[in-house]
């Protein structure tokens, strides 16, 4: 599981715009959103709004939704069902990446959807700066006690004013992510 200072795992994938995106193409950001989500969560579904507008935000912060679910077993989300919800312009992130292999997921330590981890480019690397819930809203149908998303945009204001996230992390809550058959990381059986 990554703690606050450690570095992002390096990361190459396919994008819902048809190119492959990596760690190193956010090298010119201050800040990198990595939200681990999919497209039928109702958890993950209910953030899609509150994570467009930080990404039409915020210039110096990239957001990027990575998708590890298994979409054989749960099709809504495939790559096509991405593609679709991207052109439709239901998800606007700076990128929205498949995580087929799952790999990714595992070595960000991600567990539901949406799972953010907020990252601040420190000299060309990308440290973990906050990993926590976009907001207080618990539930898809729950209203935050500010605006939605706010917890998460406190931590990037932090983190763009060069300063340490003062904000606790808290854990999202969501779907668990969903593994395919014994794929399952080894954190999984401590959870």
């Amino acid at each position: 599981m990554l703690e606050r200072g450690d570095e992002a795992p390096a990361f190459s994938l396919p994008g819902a715009d048809g190119e492959t995106h990596s760690l190193d193409d956010y090298a010119g950001y201050d800040a990198l959103l990595v939200v681990f989500t999919c497209n039928h969560c109702p958890y993950a579904k209910a953030k899609h709004s509150a994570l467009n507008a930080i990404a039409a935000e915020y210039d110096d912060v990239a957001v990027v939704g990575i998708n590890p679910n298994d979409a054989d077993d749960y099709p809504d989300d495939s790559f096509e069902e991405m593609v679709a919800r991207v052109e439709s312009g239901e998800i606007a992130y700076d990128a929205y990446l498949r995580d087929e292999s799952q790999d990714v997921a595992a070595a960000y330590g991600a567990v539901c959807t949406p799972d953010p981890f907020l990252f601040a480019n420190r000299g060309g690397a990308f440290e973990l700066a906050y990993h926590g819930r976009l907001d207080d809203a618990l539930n898809p149908s729950d209203d935050p006690s500010g605006d939605p998303g706010f917890e998460v945009r406190e931590a990037i204001e932090d983190v763009l004013a060069g300063d340490p996230v003062s904000r606790a992390d808290a854990p999202s809550r969501g779907c668990t992510i969903k593994w395919r058959s014994g794929n399952e990381p080894d954190y999984w059986d401590d959870l």
